[in-house]
């Protein structure tokens, strides 16, 4: 008995010893806090100012954040007066004057209230063409040539960003370094359940849908994934950079300009398609063969 207990001791002793560094580890990630989004976790590397690289100006404001996979950058505050003229020229008549989302009628609650969502989201909505929307009254706004320039989408930004600074900020993804496979995977966890695994999108519930992921530029696609507009999910904090930077390289490289190996791609409809099609001129060919040996004979 002695024996099994001295045992016993000596395997707890080495997994305590075992969890040591961890335990070390997790106390090092909590040393550093900083102010988040509720949907915003500590993680660190993964969309916040909690990053390998923080740049401040001289009033101690961050301008820029993130590090050698994705780095997010602030709209300069000198476009604030010509973001604020785009703004009540574009968009007070639906989101109000001070962007609370209270029109000039005073109805509130009508159109979402943009405070403090931070320059990524204001910029993926301008750049996509989904704003300024066409039909105030759809379900959800598609995706269209956008009226607005990347330039003035970034002063509109700054300016709602100057009524009460949020994160994230404007993201510049690297893509050199970005490991195809492993965005596939994580594509395939995280995004083809509506996207599909093609990317082309999908319908969910009540008039809304996926949109298809071709032809979106890599900003956007990294834009997207951070803010997570009308039904998506938002993920930052719970993926990293560079997980982020490899489903945009997956997305930009393989969805949007596949090489499909296997021959034709059929438009990527899947494997049923190419079944069907398989069966088709299969079948067909040798339905043709077995008649021209029947009129032979």
């Amino acid at each position: 008995m002695a024996t099994v207990i001295t045992r016993v001791g000596a395997c707890v002793a080495a997994g305590l010893a075992a969890l040591a560094p961890v335990v070390a580890f997790a106390g090092t990630a909590h040393a550093q806090t900083f102010s988040y989004t509720p949907y915003q976790t500590s993680r660190f590397d993964a969309g916040t100012p909690n990053s390998s690289v923080v740049v401040r100006n001289h009033h101690g404001v961050v301008i820029s954040y993130g590090d050698s996979a994705i780095m997010y950058h602030a709209p300069s505050s000198t476009l604030d007066a010509l973001g604020q003229a785009l703004f009540l020229q574009n968009c007070a008549s639906c989101h109000g004057d001070q962007a609370n989302g209270i029109p000039a009628n005073g109805t509130p609650g009508a159109y979402p209230n943009l405070v403090g969502l931070g320059p990524a989201t204001i910029d993926f909505w301008i750049e996509s063409g989904r704003m300024p929307a066409v039909d105030t009254a759809a379900v959800e706004a598609p995706r269209r040539q956008p009226r607005l320039t990347h330039d003035q989408a970034v002063a509109i930004a700054a300016w709602v960003n100057s009524l009460d600074p949020s994160y994230p900020y404007i993201p510049s993804v690297n893509l050199k370094g970005a490991n195809v496979a492993d965005g596939a995977a994580l594509f395939a966890l995280n995004c083809a359940a509506c996207h599909t695994i093609e990317g082309d999108g999908d319908a969910l519930a009540r008039g809304t849908y996926a949109p298809s992921l071709r032809n979106i530029p890599a900003t956007q696609v990294a834009e997207a994934i951070r803010t997570g507009p009308a039904n998506m999910p938002r993920f930052t904090g719970n993926l990293s950079d560079f997980q982020v930077r490899d489903i945009v390289k997956y997305v930009t490289t393989e969805i949007q300009h596949p090489r499909n190996p296997g021959g034709f791609g059929l438009g990527g409809l899947g494997p049923v398609a190419e079944g069907f099609v398989g069966l088709l001129l299969g079948v067909g060919l040798l339905a043709l063969v077995g008649f021209w040996v029947g009129e032979r004979q």
